[in-house]
C-alpha cells in the first residue's frame, strides 16, 4: 500500500525549532550559573541543537520520562512547539490500541512487532457510583469519551491532561424525552482545524419534533457553536455509527449496515472542519459485505466489512484520498477482523477470530497470509465497545497553554514586585 510521506520542514517549522532552541538556551545558561561543580555535563559536551535533534528521534513513551533528567530537558520537552514538531516529524511515532474493558477501566495495547505490550489505565473524572465511559473518537494524542448523563471528556493518556465539557443545554430538547439520552441517536466527532489551531467537538442530535441539529464545541474559545445550517435537509443520524474517524482535516462516519444501500455514492458521510460543510465519499461498487467500519492504514482511509456467515473480512483501502478509482481490496481470512495499523513492513495488524479458533492480535500480509499471533497479549474482545487507534503525543490542550502563560505572567509580576520592594 502506498502511504503519504512526510514532507521536509517548512520555514515556519524551522522558526519553531529555533524558537524552542532559544527557550532552552536561556534555561541552559541559568543552569550553568547555578552550577558550582566544575565537572562537565552533557550540555557542555553536546550542542543544544544536537540534543534537540536527538530528542526528536526518541519514542514518545521514553521521551515523557526524560523530562526528569534536568530542568533544561524538562523545559525543552514540555515546550508546545517541540511537542508539535515531535508529533509530526518523529520517525518513532507510537500507535496504541485503546478500548474500555469495563465501565471505568481501559486497556492500552502497543502493537510493536518486536515489543508488544499492554497496560491498564483509568480515564479521568471518575465519580461514585461509577458512570459509564464510551470511546467516541481520537485526535492528535487525545481521546474523546461520552460519559453519562451528558458530558464529553477529552483526555491525553500520556500527559494526563483532560477537560470535561457539558452539553446539558441541549438535553431537554433531544429525543427521546427524559434526563438520559439514547446513544444511537447521536453522531460524535472530534478533530483538529489546523487553520485555526483549534480542536473541535461535534455533536449531532435530534429534538423532540424529530428535527436534526449539529452543535460544535471549540476548545480554543471554550464555547458551543450551532451549525444547523450545515446539516443537509434529507440527512438523518440515527442509522450511523456514532463515533467519527478524523483524518485529513475531516471527520468520517459510515452507516451501521450496507444491506439497505443500493447506491454507495453517499455511503461515507464526511464533515470538513475548516469549511464547516457536509459531503460524501463513494464506497466501492463491488462492496458486497455488511457491518462496515473505518480505519486508517498507513496514512490511507480504509473501509472494512463482513457478512454474518463469512469467515473473511474485506478491507478496502483508498490509496489516494477522495479518488474513487484508488479503492483496493484486501481479504483477510479472519472473522470479525478489526484492522488497527500497518507494521513497518506494510503488513496489516489487527484483532479478531481466525478460522482455526484462535482469538487475539494478529499480523497478516496483504495476500492474507498469517504472519504472527501476539500470544503474550491478553485479548478480551468487548462486544459493541468501540476500539480506536491513536497516536501518542505530548501535545497540550489550548487551556493548558493558557494556564501556563498565566502562571508565567504571575511569576513575572511577583519577581517585579520583589525587585521594587528591595529597591
Amino acid at each position: 500500500m502506498n502511504c503519504e510521506k512526510l514532507s521536509n520542514s517548512s520555514m515556519h517549522q524551522k522558526k519553531k525549532l529555533k524558537h524552542t532552541g532559544n527557550k532552552a538556551k536561556e534555561q541552559s545558561s541559568m543552569e550553568k550559573k547555578n552550577h558550582n561543580d566544575k565537572s562537565k555535563n552533557i550540555h557542555d559536551i553536546l550542542p543544544l541543537d544536537l540534543i534537540h535533534i536527538i530528542l526528536l528521534r526518541v519514542p514518545i513513551r521514553h521521551l515523557a520520562r526524560l523530562r526528569c533528567v534536568s530542568k533544561l530537558w524538562c523545559s525543552l520537552i514540555s515546550d508546545p512547539d517541540f511537542a508539535e514538531l515531535h508529533f509530526h516529524h518523529s520517525p518513532a511515532a507510537t500507535n496504541a490500541c485503546f478500548f474500555m474493558k469495563n465501565d471505568t477501566m481501559a486497556d492500552l495495547v502497543y502493537l510493536d512487532v518486536n515489543d508488544a505490550s499492554q497496560k491498564e489505565v483509568c480515564p479521568p473524572f471518575q465519580k461514585k457510583p461509577p458512570s459509564k465511559f464510551l470511546v467516541v473518537g481520537s485526535c492528535r494524542g487525545f481521546i474523546l469519551f461520552h460519559r453519562d448523563p451528558h458530558f464529553l471528556v477529552v483526555w491525553n493518556p500520556l500527559t494526563g491532561s483532560s477537560k470535561r465539557i457539558s452539553y446539558s443545554h441541549i438535553v431537554h430538547r433531544s429525543k427521546p424525552p427524559g434526563p438520559r439520552i439514547a446513544y444511537d441517536l447521536y453522531l460524535h466527532g472530534f478533530g483538529y482545524d489546523a487553520s485555526q489551531d483549534d480542536y473541535l467537538l461535534l455533536l449531532a442530535w435530534c429534538d423532540c419534533e424529530g428535527q436534526y441539529h449539529l452543535d460544535c464545541f471549540s476548545l480554543r474559545t471554550n464555547s458551543w457553536i450551532n451549525l444547523d445550517a450545515a446539516v443537509p435537509k434529507l440527512m438523518g443520524f440515527r442509522y450511523w455509527h456514532s463515533g467519527g474517524l478524523f483524518f485529513n482535516g475531516v471527520v468520517h462516519w459510515v452507516p451501521f449496515d450496507f444491506e439497505d444501500y443500493t447506491d454507495y455514492t453517499d455511503a461515507i458521510v464526511i464533515f470538513d472542519l475548516k469549511e464547516m460543510t457536509f459531503s460524501t465519499i463513494s464506497a466501492p461498487e463491488q462492496l458486497s459485505c455488511s457491518y462496515p467500519g473505518l480505519a486508517l492504514l498507513g496514512g490511507c482511509l480504509a473501509l472494512y466489512s463482513r457478512y454474518n456467515d463469512c469467515r473473511n473480512t474485506d478491507i478496502w483501502v483508498m490509496k489516494e484520498y477522495k479518488v474513487h478509482s484508488s479503492w483496493t481490496l484486501y481479504q483477510i481470512p479472519c472473522k470479525d477482523f478489526l484492522p488497527l495499523s500497518l507494521s513497518s513492513n506494510r503488513d496489516i495488524i489487527g484483532r479478531g477470530y481466525t478460522s482455526s479458533g484462535k482469538t487475539g492480535y494478529f499480523i497478516y500480509n496483504v495476500r492474507g497470509d498469517l504472519l504472527k499471533h501476539f500470544k503474550d497479549l491478553c485479548c478480551q474482545l468487548p462486544k459493541r465497545e468501540p476500539i480506536i487507534v491513536y497516536t501518542e503525543s505530548l501535545l497540550p490542550l489550548p487551556s493548558d497553554i493558557k494556564d501556563k502563560d498565566n502562571k508565567e505572567k504571575m511569576k513575572m509580576k511577583k519577581e517585579i514586585r520583589h525587585q521594587v520592594h528591595h529597591e
